[in-house]
């Protein structure tokens, strides 16, 4: 049991140092190519985005209509330019709103 224990986490940190290192090795000058550039720029929106959506949908107690709205307000707000504390706040007002409401 300790065996396999010692061996996942041996996987793993052998995995996580492979995926580190791997791009300093194999890429050595500066990338020139738009697309990969242009890819390359937006994998950090790409990854919080996917970290962050699911998470919202299951925050709550009334999973499908308070995190719809509050999606929905977050959305709005940070497309008409407002700072994040601000959409944070007015969204997580919004939840507390919509979790008053009885289903």
């Amino acid at each position: 049991m300790v065996n396999n224990i010692l061996l996942a986490i041996l996987v793993m940190a052998g995995v996580t140092y492979l995926i580190r290192v791997l791009p300093l090795v194999l890429i050595r000058r500066e990338i020139k190519n738009r697309t990969v550039r242009s890819f390359l720029h937006y994998v950090p929106y790409v990854t919080l985005s996917v970290m962050t959506v699911p998470a919202i949908f299951t925050a709550t107690n009334v999973i499908f209509w308070s995190a719809l709205a509050a999606l929905a307000v977050a959305v709005v707000l940070s497309l008409r330019g407002c700072k994040l504390p601000v959409v944070a706040a007015c969204a997580c007002f919004t939840v507390f709103l919509v979790e008053l409401i009885p289903f």
